[in-house]
């Protein structure tokens, strides 16, 4: 067994590796984003809970809104499957998910909780993940295995 291989894996994590991360994560997260949205607008009733989620939080145009929320959750989870656009459709979904802790999410969590408490329910809530989420496709950029990384390498090649 190469131990100093396992050693600085176990450590460092391992850069070729990391590509196959990437696409995982940024497929899985645009396949769910793709089929959220998808359903939304495609399926009777699909935004239906959107906008009364909308209405409660009393947003305007709440039914304009929630289809606005299902487009763009379905089409930039779509360009994420893919790799194409991914940083504009990150931080796309970024602000979609930033908004919905704002207008729901937050209103989850229990009341008069010490902040050691309210910090581990805030960071345990699936949009805060996403957020993280996109905030590292951002900054890491899509992958070797996207369209962006082979447009790149035509436009810049």
């Amino acid at each position: 067994m190469d131990w100093k291989w396992l050693i600085q894996f176990a450590l460092q994590g391992s850069s070729e590796s990391e590509q196959y991360a990437i696409l995982l994560v940024r497929v899985s997260i645009g396949l769910f984003f793709a089929i959220s949205g998808g359903n939304k607008l495609f399926v009777a009733g699909g935004t239906k809970p959107v906008y009364d989620t909308l209405v409660q939080a009393k947003v305007p145009f709440p039914r304009q809104t929630a289809y606005f929320v299902a487009g763009v959750e379905f089409l930039c989870g779509s360009l994420m499957v893919v790799g194409f656009l991914s940083s504009p459709a990150c931080a796309a979904l970024l602000i979609d998910m930033t908004v919905a802790i704002l207008t729901s999410a937050l209103a989850t969590l229990p009341k008069r909780l010490s902040p050691l408490s309210w910090l581990d329910d805030f960071l345990y809530l699936p949009e805060v993940l996403y957020v993280l989420f996109f905030i590292w496709l951002i900054c890491s950029g899509p992958g070797k295995f996207s369209v962006d990384y082979w447009l790149v390498g035509k436009l810049l090649g």
